[in-house]
């Protein structure tokens, strides 16, 4: 099980009080856990990738190990400590301002 942390205006759509686990095949890889993610979630969907292009919104960014990933190719492998669950996938949303 993949756990899954996601900003509050996420856990209010996909109308979930906290953290979510999902159970994502292998490889689990960035794009498989948005997959899994959106499938489980539909509401979800367009909100973390774009519906036609699936590249990341431009206000959110995704952290594994602490780690940012949000710039890595979809298909990169996520390490063992999240695919087992001992770390977290997590879904930030930045912050902008001046």
């Amino acid at each position: 099980m993949i756990h899954v942390m996601l900003p509050q205006h996420l856990r209010t759509l996909a109308q979930v009080d906290g953290d979510v686990e999902i159970d994502v095949a292998a490889p689990v890889t960035l794009r498989s856990v948005l997959d899994t993610l959106e499938e489980r979630y539909p509401m979800l969907r367009g909100t973390i990738r774009d519906h036609v292009t699936l590249q990341r919104r431009p206000f959110l960014r995704f952290f594994v190990c602490e780690e940012d990933w949000s710039h890595l190719p979809p298909d990169t492998p996520l390490p063992e400590a999240v695919s087992s669950g001992r770390e977290p996938f997590m879904v930030i949303g930045a912050i902008a301002g001046g």
